[in-house]
């Protein structure tokens, strides 16, 4: 299992949208129709295999939308998105944890379902199975095409919680993987940790750059250092 998207939601796409592009150095993105199913519009930005989406609502009651008003905030973490290698065996370990699934999908292309959020907590959880397994289709066609040229990886997710060593537990649990100092080490050196906070909820998007002291300056300055982290590559 590997983390491959982080979901933001914010109370409207733009500016949002363009300074993630500017920041990322990004000439195009990807607008999933497919989320209107929910609501929403979005923007998905590709960093090296993995993927920075944004979502805003376009319409009143929404999870998202619910989410932000919740957190008091215009822009928050709303969603992690991982890929596992076949999702029929861990629909197995889902069911028989009784995790019920807000949303799921059965394609040629892809299978995966997304999780009630109250039944793991922090954020909705979406388990992915791509085929083949180097594809992600979320981020649209020719994705490869449209990579970040100022990031290369989103490496990891921070999780903020009430109870970081419980949260950290129960997904551990729900991932199947074993936790090290309230952090799950997934596939492909990506991880998720868990912080003390005063509520539940994904905090940040750990993203790996060449120069991230330049990357955290310029996301603050664009008022987005709150939920993005940059990091050194390993």
């Amino acid at each position: 299992m590997k983390l491959r998207q982080i979901a933001l939601a914010a109370t409207h796409l733009e500016p949002i949208r363009s300074n993630l592009l500017t920041l990322l150095g990004l000439t195009s993105d990807f607008a999933d129709p497919g989320v209107g199913e929910f609501g929403l519009h979005n923007t998905v930005q590709t960093i090296g295999n993995t993927y920075l989406e944004v979502v805003a609502p376009n319409r009143p009651d929404t999870a998202a939308g619910r989410t932000l008003a919740s957190r008091g905030e215009p822009l928050c973490g709303y969603m992690v998105l991982f890929q596992v290698n076949d999702f029929a065996a861990f629909d197995v370990r889902l069911n028989q944890q009784k995790l019920r699934k807000v949303w799921q999908i059965n394609r040629p292309e892809v299978c995966a379902a997304h999780v009630h959020p109250k039944d793991i907590s922090g954020a909705i959880v979406s388990f992915d199975e791509m085929r083949p397994a180097d594809e992600w289709i979320w981020a649209g066609p020719g994705w490869r095409e449209r990579r970040a040229r100022h990031a290369t990886s989103i490496v990891g997710c921070e999780v903020g919680a009430v109870d970081p060593d419980a949260l950290c537990r129960r997904w551990a649990e729900v991932l199947d993987v074993v936790p090290r100092k309230n952090t799950l080490q997934l596939d492909g050196n990506t991880y998720v940790s868990f912080t003390e906070a005063n509520r539940d909820g994904v905090q940040k998007a750990i993203i790996a750059t060449p120069t991230p002291d330049n990357m955290n300056e310029r996301a603050a300055a664009l008022g987005l250092g709150a939920v993005l982290n940059f990091v050194a590559e390993m």
